[in-house]
């Protein structure tokens, strides 16, 4: 079976503790979003959960990433962060509709997270899933969903997010629950517990598993040894995979995107 591509980065690209670890000395901080986009392929962009930006924001870092780039883009937490989901819907279209089509083909899936105390409510969360636009100026979005609490690890919420066509993140958490039922048609992980006594944040056997990981979602599968809430495994097809090192020890995060990248190689 074909294998798809297999992305792998580090969340954002401005952190002081990685000018002079990762950025070479003195290297322009203007220059830091095409230093990191040559070294990684792919970058999760946590300023959008935090603020909008203008559609020229979004068209610079498009120009400043080489061809087969691709951010992912986390979601306003006005979107995420209330009672009731079924309400979100100008929140979801205010945020779509900021420009970030002007990244073009650089434009990966849309992360959607939710506090770690907001609990499963079938109904309302199904109600938020048909709020996500499938397309927007004529560019086909892609969704993906990290819940934190351990009421979504059942088949009900497995099922919902395969009909609906997301994917449900994989996050390597010291502190969430985990639920690494495949639900798309890519894959989206979450790799947040590096350790900072490890130059890499993860060791060589962890980072030799996850590579291991990544080649099966690639190829199609569900990688054993991983928290599954659905009994029934997907459609074996292969799917994009999006890899990211993020929180946990931050200042390791690039070494460890680094030498995951060198395990399985980089895309096309």
């Amino acid at each position: 079976m074909t294998q798809a591509n297999i992305r792998i980065g580090i969340g954002g690209w401005t952190f002081e503790p990685w000018r002079g670890t990762f950025f070479p000395e003195k290297w322009p901080q203007k220059r830091e979003l095409e230093y990191a986009a040559g070294k990684m392929t792919a970058i999760e962009v946590n300023g959008t959960y935090y603020s909008g930006f203008k559609p020229a924001t979004f068209e610079g870092w498009a120009k400043a990433v080489p061809d087969g780039f691709v951010f992912t883009l986390k979601a306003s937490r006005f979107c995420t962060n209330r009672k009731i989901l079924a309400e979100a819907g100008e929140s979801v279209m205010r945020f779509v509709d900021q420009g970030i089509i002007e990244l073009g083909d650089k434009l990966g899936p849309i992360l959607w997270q939710f506090m770690a105390t907001k609990k499963f409510d079938a109904d309302d969360f199904s109600a938020f899933l048909k709020l996500l636009p499938a397309r927007h100026g004529g560019i086909a979005l892609r969704h993906a969903i990290q819940v934190r609490h351990e009421s979504f690890a059942v088949p009900e919420f497995v099922a919902l997010a395969r009909a609906a066509g997301v994917a449900i993140v994989y996050a390597d958490s010291a502190e969430y629950p985990a639920i690494a039922d495949v639900t798309g048609d890519f894959v989206y992980a979450r790799l947040e517990n590096a350790q900072e006594e490890a130059v890499t944040g993860y060791t060589d056997a962890e980072l030799d598993r996850w590579a291991d990981a990544a080649r099966a979602w690639a190829a199609g599968g569900q990688p054993d040894g991983l928290p599954y809430a659905a009994p029934e495994p997907p459609k074996a097809s292969p799917r994009d995979s999006f890899i990211f090192f993020i929180n946990g020890a931050k200042v390791r995060a690039p070494a460890g995107a680094l030498a995951l990248i060198e395990r399985v190689g980089r895309p096309g």
